[in-house]
């Protein structure tokens, strides 16, 4: 295909007049590709009057933070329905992917990752909704970016990026919280909260990312030590996110396996449809509710996130953390108790087997129970939190890791139950995460990485044991591409088709399917089916 076919194609595709044709694709990746597009629905937003503010704008080149000063918008009022954020991004050349933050007063609201150029140059945009911080975003504050970069003679990529807050004059729907707060950092590095003292419901969010070009960066793949592997680590590649309060463990959960869009040797899996959450990592979040009463004294209390399974003085996870806090307003002080603390001991097993293909086999489970009440306005409210992790992974590979292959199922079942005035309300939550690949460096150097990930989660919420609402969410991921390794990018001769399917159904969310297709770096197909 000629350079200007290739650039009418391209155009097409961008201007939104269809996906191409098959006879249009080329034979291999070219210097150009389509933009970075997710099958995710975009941000519904309400009707009305909107403004916009600019939060950040910067071009990244090094680690020097951007910073400057949000000022709340003059004409949208103090309350609103909805807040959204968007980033609109641009960078050409050649760049490794980064990883990036935004906050506002201190406050973690954006964590995102990059996507990786090509010659010509590509842009991309994100969008959150972010009206749970409307707290944070009703007073001047400091506002803090940094998409960690490094350009040389060699990686010359300058990310380019533009940060927007659009807010939606109207009622609140009443969910977001009263408050957001972050952890207080002493002289001697322990990190402590304060709660107002009519806290009656605390929930702790956790933007746990492994990075920093180490093995934590690919976690899911390290194996025990004895393992003739080039990722060794510790135990092997369980990993869990703790969170305790005043040293008593609070929550558990499994990190997200985020593959990055450098990820398994293989960025031509990833120049046009990024893995499931790599453009917006989520929060992992903890209902801390139960320890409200303990929280309420008014005294600073230690909160401390870890990470089961990082060998001891080894870095490589960052893990910020935000509060979210509702409030009683019709009392000063909420007084409470923590009632029931049950922990299960943490199985965490991974067993080498040697041989002409090496094998380590892996398993984990951990479960936990807490419950509390608060002495609220209307009357007594009994919380209670369970959680049970499991993780079953097999990883083999040969010596030298020419075949590396990796099949991994994290499961998570949540159950949060509150009991006051009325039948008692829970909500039931089970997410899986999977992945399953497999790359070979072949004859001629010709490395091949076939891969499917999954991100799936089903939530049911009950009343006095009837059925409210539910919904299901199926985020499913497919790529397998092929180029010439150790040799000038223009050598590469690089093929790859990939998939993304998107599906939502709830009770409040209705219908949203979506499936986006490529090869070679060029969109064949995006169709709806709801």
């Amino acid at each position: 295909m000629s350079m200007l076919a290739g650039a009418t194609l391209l155009a097409s595709t961008l201007l939104g007049t269809g996906p191409a044709r098959a006879a249009d694709v080329p034979a291999e990746f070219g210097t150009d590709w389509h933009d970075p597009v997710t099958a995710a629905p975009p941000v519904t937003k309400p009707g009305g009057r909107s403004c916009e503010v600019t939060v950040a704008q910067a071009q990244f080149r090094d680690f020097t933070p951007y910073r400057g000063t949000y000022t709340p918008p003059g004409d949208c009022g103090e309350r609103w329905s909805k807040v959204v954020l968007r980033l609109d991004g641009k960078v050409k050349g050649r760049q490794y992917d980064r990883l990036g933050y935004l906050h506002v007063g201190g406050v973690e609201i954006f964590r995102t990752s990059t996507p990786q150029p090509s010659p010509d140059g590509i842009a991309w945009s994100v969008e959150k909704d972010v009206t749970r911080y409307s707290d944070t975003f009703r007073s001047r504050q400091d506002v803090e970016m940094l998409i960690g970069n490094v350009v040389d003679d060699t990686y010359t990529g300058v990310l380019d990026v533009k940060v927007t807050l659009t807010f939606y004059d109207g009622r609140p729907d009443g969910t977001s919280p009263d408050r957001v707060l972050t952890l207080d950092q002493g002289a001697d590095g322990a990190t402590t909260l304060t709660t107002p003292r009519n806290s009656e419901r605390v929930v702790a969010e956790v933007y746990a990312t492994g990075s920093g070009g180490g093995c934590e960066e690919y976690w899911y793949l390290t194996v025990p030590d004895p393992a003739p592997y080039s990722c060794t680590a510790g135990q092997g590649p369980y990993r869990e996110v703790q969170i305790r309060v005043d040293g008593r463990l609070a929550g558990i959960a499994a990190p997200f396996p985020t593959v990055w869009t450098g990820g398994w040797s293989n960025p031509f899996l990833w120049y046009v449809i990024p893995g499931p959450r790599a453009f917006d990592i989520k929060p992992i979040t903890y209902d801390l509710t139960p320890f409200a009463g303990l929280l309420n004294d008014g005294r600073p209390h230690r909160v401390e996130v870890s990470v089961v399974g990082v060998p001891e003085g080894q870095t490589g996870w960052s893990t910020p953390v935000n509060i979210l806090v509702w409030q009683d307003e019709q009392r000063a002080h909420v007084p409470g108790k923590l009632t029931v603390h049950k922990v299960d001991d943490l199985a965490n097993s991974s067993s080498y087997t040697p041989g002409s293909e090496h094998r380590v086999d892996t398993e984990g489970a951990h479960r936990l129970t807490v419950a509390g009440y608060v002495d609220t306005s209307h009357g007594r409210v009994t919380t209670t939190v369970s959680r049970a992790l499991a993780n079953v992974s097999e990883h083999r590979w040969v010596d030298g890791e020419t075949t590396d292959a990796l099949d991994a199922t994290w499961t998570g079942d949540e159950s949060v139950t509150v009991d006051g005035r009325g039948p008692a309300h829970t909500t039931r939550t089970h997410r899986t995460y999977t992945m399953d690949g497999t790359t070979t460096l072949g004859a001629g150097d010709r490395l091949r990485t076939v891969l499917t990930l999954g991100d799936r989660a089903t939530a049911v919420e009950t009343r006095g044991g009837r059925r409210t609402a539910w919904s299901r969410l199926d985020d499913s991921y497919a790529g397998d591409a092929t180029y010439t390794a150790n040799v000038p990018r223009d050598q590469r001769h690089a093929v790859g088709g990939t998939s993304e399917r998107y599906r939502l159904h709830g009770s409040h969310v209705g219908c949203y399917d979506r499936t986006l297709t490529t090869v070679q770096g060029v969109l064949t197909g995006d169709r709806h089916r709801c």
